[in-house]
């Protein structure tokens, strides 16, 4: 069976109505980032970190994945698929994809912040000063926050070393580390990316630009996969 990897962006989370940091010029939800995305964030303002993150959890509490997540697991039936996502949302897991890897932590978990082993599942939507870990230290969202290492980084180099075919769909791969996941694909090995805006990307054989939002772009590359994989 024939291994997918799919790099997936904030762009196919838009399509389900969660809104991203580019939004806004940069702003999310009149917050910038260095106010509730980075270390010292939360150790300036604690209160407004977590605050900002648990309106982000309680908007994609209720958030429905489209046609583009739909399409990745319907994959699933006919290949081996795993998803490397920038988003810390739930959508591929709520739309079946098994395989799932988050790059940037996931939204409804928290974390140690004395060990950050020590991850833990959320509950609802809050979570509040005053939530400790079983060592009776304050829990933090499990996220990675701009300057902080991607602990995921080296699994997901060595998946992408493992695709027979490699997905780039909504992203802008300006965000690095995990746009440099491209160069770490094999040659000959076919790359899709799928985006309304062609990326910046280095040019490289077997590369074909989709320039579809993903519910289309995926929904359109999917079936010709499926058709290609019965024949």
């Amino acid at each position: 069976m024939k291994k997918i990897v799919v790099l997936s962006g904030a762009g196919i989370s838009a399509e389900s109505g969660l809104r991203t940091f580019r939004d806004s010029n940069g702003l999310w939800e009149n917050h910038r980032i260095e106010d509730v995305a980075t270390p010292e964030a939360w150790q300036r303002d604690p209160d407004l970190v977590l605050e900002f993150y648990n309106l982000r959890r309680k908007q994609a509490q209720d958030a429905l994945p489209n046609a583009g997540h739909l399409a990745l697991k319907r994959l699933e039936d006919y290949f081996d698929v795993t998803i490397i996502t920038q988003n810390v949302d739930d959508l591929h897991e709520k739309a079946g994809s098994s395989n799932v890897l988050h790059l940037h932590g996931e939204l409804f978990k928290s974390r140690s912040t004395v060990d950050e082993h020590l991850v833990y599942s959320i509950e609802g939507w809050e979570l509040k000063r005053g939530d400790l870990c079983e060592k009776g230290s304050q829990l933090r969202p499990h996220i990675v926050w701009f300057g902080e290492a991607v602990p995921m980084m080296e699994t997901a180099i060595e998946i992408t070393y493992q695709a027979d075919l490699f997905i780039v769909v909504g992203t802008s791969l300006v965000v690095y580390p995990a746009a440099g996941l491209v160069d770490f694909v094999r040659p000959g090995v076919p790359v899709y990316v799928i985006d309304p805006n062609v990326p910046e990307i280095r040019t490289r054989k077997n590369l074909t630009f989709i320039p579809e939002a993903a519910t289309t772009g995926l929904t359109r590359l999917a079936e010709q996969l499926i058709a290609s994989a019965g024949t």
